[in-house]
């Protein structure tokens, strides 16, 4: 594993920050970390990287000890802070070129340097100075200095924070394609970003990990049954006229000829549903259910507040 962390706890005073948190990341996996505000997710990127020590717990990178004093981990990881700490009076080449020196990377620094600058477009930007730059081009001057080295793992918190949808859709494409041979670990509020680049979705809240588990299946850890089906009519019909058909809990009318149903079993009312119209001879062109969407899983996991990040 690329990331394994083991019965972490965080104290803040006596604040738990994380509670007994334990996952594990294999190599190659891009995972988005999730939680509201004060959930945990900085605090625990921190213990990632090696910025915090852990209350209790360890973390193992790459087999090697965060707390192991012996041996620096760090020098197989990337890391790009929530706040990109940059120096703005430097230009864009001139830094990066500096935190190559930084990594010892000696003669390879210039050409790896080059080879960032192409893969996180800021070609254009590289003889400016930082603080000239958008923000969009301060995030990628960031996530180049993150790459530097070329770690096998890369941790990111909020990436696209604050840049508008184009630059969002280039971060996301750079991501995507550094996932395809690094472990990345990215937390983020966007929930489109986690569908779109994301295999994988670890939910913290309060310090504890809530949900775990593939994009695709992570829908179904929800403790909300909730069933939304969309009907579309060609006839009109009253309210009443769906409130019979068993489970039923909610009806909405969005239109004349469009309808909510809702119910909150588990049991699929979509069979009920149809049969209704076709005995009540009301003609139904539409019926699917709607599917749960990352955000409504996440509110629904993530309802109570807590107050470190």
């Amino acid at each position: 594993m690329s990331i394994e962390v083991k019965n972490v706890t965080k104290l803040y005073g006596e604040q738990k920050a994380l509670n007994d948190v334990s996952f594990s990341i294999p190599s190659g996996q891009v995972v988005g970390f999730l939680g509201p505000n004060g959930a945990g997710k900085t605090t625990m990127m921190k213990v990632i990287t090696g910025f915090l020590k852990p209350t209790s717990g360890d973390v193992m990178v790459n087999g090697i000890s965060v707390s192991n004093p012996n041996v620096d981990f760090r020098r197989s990881v990337g890391y790009l802070p929530e706040n990109n700490p940059l120096y703005p009076e430097m230009f864009v080449k001139e830094y990066l070129n500096f935190v190559a020196k930084v990594y010892g990377l000696g003669k390879m620094g210039p050409k790896r340097v080059r080879e960032l600058v192409d893969i996180t477009g800021i070609g254009y930007e590289q003889n400016k100075k930082i603080g000239q730059l958008s923000k969009g081009y301060r995030q990628r001057v960031g996530l180049a200095q993150a790459l530097l080295n070329e770690p096998s793992v890369l941790i990111l918190d909020e990436p696209t924070s604050g840049l508008d949808p184009n630059q969002i859709t280039e971060i996301r494409r750079v991501i995507s394609d550094v996932g395809r041979e690094k472990t990345v670990m990215l937390s983020t509020h966007i929930m489109q970003e986690v569908e779109a680049v994301c295999s994988r979705v670890i939910i913290i809240n309060r310090g504890v990990i809530v949900a775990d588990d593939d994009t695709s299946k992570i829908v179904l850890q929800s403790t909300d049954s909730r069933q939304d089906v969309l009907i579309e009519l060609l006839e009109e019909v009253s309210d009443p006229e769906f409130g019979a058909i068993p489970n039923i809990s909610q009806v909405t009318r969005i239109d004349d000829k469009w309808w909510m149903l809702s119910s909150q079993g588990d049991e699929d009312i979509r069979p009920a549903i149809f049969h209704h119209c076709a005995e009540k001879g009301i003609t139904m062109v539409t019926l699917k259910q709607k599917s749960r969407q990352m955000e409504e899983v996440f509110q629904s996991l993530t309802q109570s507040e807590s107050n470190f990040s």
